[in-house]
């Protein structure tokens, strides 16, 4: 590996950015491409270089002389979680063991207590909004809404619903989320990106328990990572919560 690429990749790292290394495999010849000059692709190669960004997994492109391998370099997973709530303690723990970074955004200062978040967990007592607009949430990231407080949750949403993140959920009942696309589509937001909300968060194993629901959010976090989002079919508004 040539000193010019070793640079670019230790700046990658350095920055937290997504990189995919390209190497031809007849001549040895390696680039680096970032995300977006992934997306700036033409056909095939950018949907196979975009995909093993997306699983994390490097593959093999082309045939012949034509054959690239394309190896993702990434910055870790994060999980930005809105709300310093119950369902939150056992969802950042889970979500460490998994290897995502975690933030806990809350302005509450009574539920976003140092003491009920395991150490390694950082705490933002921000607006939602302010904060996530700070935190730039991309590709690597997943964004969940837990508050059931549509002055915490809905200002989040609109900031993560306009990111690249590749998970955004939010905690209720259908009900709460019928009431919440109704709020939001209000607010400007448009079908496609209502679409892109787990609402009701997690995948549906009948979980009860704070901890059960904690399951329950992070293997639908998972799905979405390797598997991607499939957009939800939106509710009928309903005019409460």
């Amino acid at each position: 590996m040539k000193r010019g690429i070793l640079d670019e990749l230790r700046a990658a790292r350095a920055e937290k950015r997504s990189v995919l290394l390209v190497t031809e495999l007849p001549s040895g010849a390696q680039r680096v491409l970032g995300y977006d000059a992934a997306e700036a692709l033409g056909g095939p190669l950018r949907d196979a270089a975009l995909a093993a960004l997306r699983r994390d997994q490097a593959t093999v492109h082309g045939e012949g002389e034509g054959r690239l391998f394309l190896q993702p370099q990434q910055p870790p997973l994060r999980l930005l979680c809105v709300g310093a709530v119950h369902i939150a303690q056992p969802l950042v723990r889970l979500a460490e063991v998994l290897g995502f970074e975690v933030v806990v955004v809350d302005p509450r200062a009574a539920w976003a207590k140092a003491a009920r978040f395991p150490t390694g967990v950082t705490l933002v007592d921000e607006w939602p909004d302010d904060a996530l607009e700070e935190l730039a949430p991309d590709h690597r990231s997943a964004v969940v809404a837990l508050t059931h407080d549509p002055k915490l949750d809905d200002p989040a949403l609109e900031v993560a619903l306009a990111s690249p993140a590749f998970y955004v959920g939010a905690l209720g009942s259908k009900k709460t989320h019928a009431a919440r696309v109704g709020r939001l589509r209000e607010a400007g937001v448009e079908d496609a990106a209502l679409a892109r909300i787990a609402g009701p968060i997690g995948l549906s194993i009948g979980a009860r328990s704070p901890a059960e629901i904690a399951v329950a959010i992070l293997a639908e976090v998972v799905k979405a990572l390797r598997q991607g989002f499939t957009p939800r079919a939106l509710p009928a508004s309903e005019s409460a919560p």
